[in-house]
């Protein structure tokens, strides 16, 4: 699959993104906090997602270049809007994961010119649900420098204990590669989530929504998708599921994760 690697550029950030397929539809992608940037995946994540590529042009966007010492989830979202509008990108496929999902709620609510529907994976609408301390431990991790117990731990808690003990010795592996720059850039991403809250503004989003949690979810826990049906649970466009046995990252472990996403964007 062809994928085309890009940049938007303005007079305040630069941001990256790749995209693949030519279906006539537009989805863009919004992934979750991540010690190294997912721009180095692309072609695994094209190949991932691999159902979308004849429905849709799928855009899957970094967070920006230079980041400044405070970067809130809103600053994120705002910028990832800005360059939506910059491609034209308009009443787009959402698919936000984790802290991605953050971002997506973000401009759901404040840019609805931009989304047509909006899919929420292992996500939250505040940063209160985040209490498991594995955000807090991994910032810790990563401001000592303990790159390989960082990506370890990272592992750890977003996936299921049978493939993170499959993948544990890649994972250190990979924890070596880590450079000081990619660590202060986590420790930035990490904390901009930091006081995130926007379930009273969810029922201010305009288009339909699906929600994908996990019960066994050892980063923001079960009740962080609770919470946002709580509150959209009487809307005939929003619809739900809860995955258990995945997984935080049941968005890349669960084997029809993508096809349920696929389903609720072609209808």
């Amino acid at each position: 699959m062809n994928v085309i690697h890009d940049t938007v550029k303005n007079d305040l950030f630069t941001m990256n993104y790749f995209r693949f397929g030519d279906g006539e539809r537009t989805l863009v992608i919004l992934p979750g906090l991540s010690v190294q940037s997912v721009m180095k995946s692309a072609p695994a994540v094209a190949n991932e997602y691999a159902v979308m590529q004849n429905d849709f042009t799928v855009y899957l966007f970094d967070r920006r270049e230079d980041l400044p010492p405070e970067y809130s989830v809103y600053d994120m979202a705002w910028d990832t809007a800005m360059a939506m509008e910059a491609l034209g990108l308009r009443d787009v496929c959402l698919f936000g994961a984790s802290q991605g999902g953050m971002i997506a709620l973000c401009i759901a609510i404040e840019y609805p010119e931009l989304v047509g529907k909006l899919a929420l994976g292992s996500s939250a609408s505040e940063a209160a649900a985040a209490n498991s301390g594995a955000l807090e431990k991994w910032v810790s991790l990563a401001k000592s420098g303990d790159r390989v117990e960082l990506f370890v731990e990272f592992g750890r808690a977003i996936y299921p204990p049978s493939v993170f003990e499959k993948y544990r010795s890649a994972l250190a592996g990979l924890g070596e590669t880590v450079t000081d720059e990619e660590l202060e850039r986590f420790v930035i991403l990490a904390g901009g989530t930091s006081g995130f809250n926007v379930t009273e503004r969810l029922t201010e989003i305009k288009c339909p929504v699906l929600a994908l949690g996990a019960a066994d979810d050892n980063v923001l826990g079960a009740g962080a998708t609770k919470k946002i049906i709580e509150k959209l649970g009487d809307r005939s466009d929003f619809s739900y599921y809860i995955y258990d046995g995945f997984g935080h990252a049941a968005f890349d472990t669960a084997p029809d994760y993508r096809d349920r996403l696929y389903r609720f964007f072609i209808e």
